[in-house]
């Protein structure tokens, strides 16, 4: 006969999915280092079912339940052991990751194969297990339930993504490499303080043992400022985004995709389980403020620079600089009980949701046009929609996401969020959202203005057209991206599980543990 589970650190009746869905990139990881790198392709490539069958799995259980999931190791409750939980949020992006690495490991096969007829290399190997370190990281961080754990994650994340940087070896990329290694070893650094500083405090960091324990003193605000700058770098939120453009223009495409589309929502993830969760108990609007200020100056300046730009990656990369910063108008938007604030939420998860999908896509298809052309260089793209229409048109959908143009993921985010300032009378917020929309029109226009026009009869002769499975890639992580434009009320009931301010007991099975 079940029980009823009413905690938060008692494992419920799903709670094995989370193990699972940590442990099977691992496993997947050990075993391509054993076999070696032909080997590792393949062992990716039978994984990725797998693991999206769990995540939808998990994103099931959690609606089903109207509840958080929760697998408590060992069967030793928090401060003592760790948990792993998964809310609504959690389950979005583990669906979300999943998805992207799929299409990011097809697309990836015909850069880092290795066909039976040649000798195993380098990168293939180095790829393919970065892929899987990087997808065990990001589930890592999005089940964890400890601040300590959620430190390894974001070290295992990153020792997964600066390689993939430069996995060809040249001088540019490795410059970009080291930068980017620079900037997150800057941020784990604030961040392992501030965990020290808490850990000092208040004996524990599991995050809802803390939330209970949190009181509005010096060593919790210098440890909450010190574990946000860390973040914030780690992010790239504007003023710590030097590293992000040469980092994420110098990647393989498939490796810029899940850069730009899942890595930096891990550490704004951690961001968000600081402010909503461990700190949901206490008065924050200040902070919440000077996150959206960031926010903002992110938007307008990453937009910018992204319309000035003269290569198609480094667009894509600075722009991801600027809709970062959306993310972080989501702080004031959503905190407290407000009639509002259900609406921000939603609009800044799908935020995170939409623009993975949709900056994967571009960045996809970016590299396919510059594959085919031979460059990316936005002024030489004349013709490139004749020879290429679906990449083009791929890339034309992840821009409208991007505009926040119906009816795309990225409009109903960004209308969710504008509808939030308004309503709370935060017109700043909304003047930056709406001044962002009209700079990523400009420069997405930039784009397709010549790529749509007739090719120049003095440019050289193109390389063959890419293949159409991987154009097949980009163009389905763009469908996605407008297909949440049209989600159904389930998704919107999804993302509210396990908010703070919603928080209702967990309604599900206890099992043996």
């Amino acid at each position: 006969m079940p029980s009823i589970a009413l905690s938060d650190s008692t494992t419920t009746a799903s709670g094995y999915l989370l193990v699972l869905a940590v442990i099977l990139p691992v496993i997947g990881l050990l075993l391509a280092f054993l076999l070696g790198g032909r080997r590792a392709e393949q062992i990716a490539l039978g994984l990725m079912p797998i693991g999206l069958c769990l995540a939808a799995a998990i994103a099931f259980g959690v609606w089903r339940a109207d509840g958080v999931l929760v697998y408590v190791l060992g069967g030793w409750s928090p401060p003592l052991g760790v948990a792993l939980r998964a809310d609504g949020f959690s389950a979005v992006m583990l669906v979300t990751t999943a998805l992207i690495v799929t299409a990011a490991a097809f697309f990836a096969r015909a850069n880092f194969s290795t066909p039976l007829d040649l000798t195993e290399a380098r990168a293939p190997l180095s790829f393919w297990t970065l892929l899987l370190a990087l997808w065990a990281a990001l589930n890592c961080v999005f089940l964890g339930g400890d601040l300590f754990n959620l430190y390894v994650a974001l070290e295992l994340l990153t020792f997964a993504a600066v390689p993939i940087v430069c996995l060809d070896g040249q001088a540019a990329t490795l410059k970009a490499a080291l930068r980017y290694l620079l900037f997150a070893l800057f941020g784990s650094v604030l961040y392992l303080l501030g965990i020290a500083l808490l850990y000092g405090a208040y004996g524990a960091l599991d995050i809802v043992v803390l939330s209970q324990r949190v009181r509005p003193e010096a060593a919790l605000w210098v440890a909450m400022a010190l574990m946000t700058a860390g973040l914030a770098a780690k992010t790239a939120l504007v003023p710590l985004y030097l590293w992000l453009p040469p980092a994420h223009a110098g990647a393989p495409p498939a490796g810029s995709a899940m850069l730009s589309a899942l890595v930096v929502k891990a550490s704004f993830f951690i961001a968000v389980r600081l402010w909503f969760h461990v700190m949901s108990p206490l008065p924050r609007e200040a902070a919440m403020q000077i996150l959206a200020a960031l926010g903002a100056g992110a938007i307008i300046f990453g937009s910018v620079l992204a319309l000035r730009q003269e290569r198609l990656k480094l667009l894509i990369a600075y722009s991801t600089v600027a809709q970062i910063g959306y993310l972080f108008l989501m702080f004031p938007l959503a905190a407290g009980e407000h009639p509002w604030t259900d609406a921000a939420w939603t609009g800044g998860v799908l935020q995170a949701v939409s623009h993975a999908f949709a900056k994967a896509a571009m960045f996809l298809a970016a590299g396919l046009i510059a594959e085919t052309l031979g460059h990316d260089r936005i002024a030489g793209l004349r013709g490139a929609g004749r020879l290429m229409p679906m990449t083009i048109f791929a890339f034309g959908l992840g821009g409208l996401s991007l505009m926040g143009l119906p009816p795309s993921g990225g409009f109903v985010a960004k209308w969710l969020l504008l509808t939030a300032a308004v309503e709370s009378g935060q017109w700043l917020w909304a003047l930056a959202m709406l001044a962002g929309g009209l700079l990523a029109g400009a420069y997405v226009f930039r784009v397709l203005a010549p790529a749509l026009a007739s090719a120049n009869a003095n440019e050289p002769s193109p390389r063959p057209s890419p293949g159409r499975g991987r154009e097949a890639a980009a163009l389905a992580l763009a469908l996605f991206a407008m297909l949440i434009g049209f989600a159904p009320p389930a998704l919107f009931e999804l993302i509210q599980i396990g908010r703070p301010q919603i928080a209702r007991p967990v309604t599900t099975i206890v099992t043996s543990r």
